[in-house]
């Protein structure tokens, strides 16, 4: 990755972050299996219902951001070259909807097939990690290259709700 982002001008992200929640996702259920059973404490309709709408959401939000990279001719992998900011669609809601999204599918899962509560708990911190690997260098890279223009829109986007 390193030699693909000095070579397309991206930001300096040097793991993927979508498997961070899959690494998250993991090791919930494994310390759900083998050192502390939570189970989440919803059954039935409620539970599914629960699950149905973090993963509608997280769905909704990765196809809409993914849509507007690919209409806009982007490739979505942080560590290339980002030729213009986009800030219509989900963009409008979230300055990071990949990432939320990301979270909400994980908890989703974890409500729905996993009923681990760790899958969730995690959550929170897989959106730090991925801050750490990856937001904060976009963040400067975007600032970098469009000045003011990424600073408005920051000012005036969320970065995660």
């Amino acid at each position: 990755m390193s030699t693909e982002a000095e070579s397309n001008d991206g930001a300096a992200v040097r793991f993927p972050p979508p498997f961070v929640p899959l690494i998250a996702l993991a090791l919930g259920i494994v310390i759900h299996l083998s050192v502390l059973p939570l189970r989440i404490p919803l059954e039935g309709m409620l539970r599914y219902g629960l699950a149905a709408v973090l993963l509608g959401l997280g769905v909704f939000l990765m196809v809409g951001a993914v849509g507007l990279f690919r209409r806009t001719g982007q490739d979505p992998k942080p560590w290339l070259g980002t030729p213009e900011i986009i800030s219509t669609g989900v963009y409008r809601f979230t300055r990071n909807p990949m990432y939320v999204s990301m979270g909400l599918l994980q908890a989703g899962i974890g409500v729905a097939v996993a009923k681990r509560l760790w899958v969730v708990v995690f959550v929170p911190v897989v959106w730090l990690v991925i801050y750490l690997i990856a937001i904060r260098y976009e963040e400067a890279y975007l600032e970098e290259k469009f000045g003011s223009l990424y600073t408005d829109y920051k000012a005036s986007v969320r970065r995660w709700f």
